[in-house]
């Protein structure tokens, strides 16, 4: 079994940053976030699922998933979430698994937010949590995503805590804000990681 990468972290604790250091070392990132919007795309069978399952109000009239209200409908309506994702999930899995069998580089890496909440971390060997505190994790995201506060701490909220993450991990890099610090943190796993994936 090839070596992958399982990559992860809150909300603002940098790990777009870390996969774009990696793919800058050659290295292939599947991401499961594009992964998800690709699964959905016009002409794709999961949307016509979707549309089959939820009605044809979930389109926009150019064909494509009318994100926002599918979107307003799962918070008002928690078992339509279930049933969105019992369609997209697998998916997801599917495709996710036929790009980490396909990539070229010595060692791949799955980026996944929810890399533990959705059990993504078994498709992988190893895990890696970029880390930030929870005022660092508020001040980027809050900076980044024109996102209020509130908004915020509900989304940490709704994730996996912290604490729960770190124990998981098989590797923890502190992201402390200084992009050359998370930089030389990542060279030193790189480096080690490359040695694992020739074993």
């Amino acid at each position: 079994m090839r070596f992958v990468l399982g990559l992860t972290g809150g909300i603002g604790s940098g790990k777009s940053a870390a996969s774009a250091w990696f793919e800058t070392q050659g290295i292939v990132v599947v991401d499961a976030d594009v992964v998800a919007r690709e699964v959905v795309e016009k002409g794709q069978p999961t949307l016509k699922q979707i549309q089959q399952h939820f009605g044809d109000w979930v389109l926009l009239e150019n064909g494509e998933l009318d994100r926002r209200a599918l979107r307003e409908h799962i918070f008002k309506e928690p078992s339509a979430r279930q049933a969105l994702e019992k369609i997209t999930h697998p998916a997801i899995r599917e495709s996710i698994i036929q790009q980490l069998d396909t990539a070229d580089s010595p060692y791949v890496v799955l980026v996944s937010p929810l890399l533990f909440e959705t059990n993504q971390h078994q498709l992988t060997r190893h895990t890696l949590l970029i880390d930030a505190t929870e005022a660092l994790q508020i001040h980027r995201a809050s900076q980044r995503d024109g996102q209020t506060v509130e908004q915020i701490h509900k989304i940490i909220q709704a994730q996996m805590p912290r604490a729960e993450k770190q124990r998981l991990a098989d590797d923890i890099v502190l992201n402390d804000g200084h992009l050359d610090h998370l930089y030389s943190k990542l060279e030193v796993l790189h480096q080690q990681y490359l040695k694992r994936a020739m074993q």
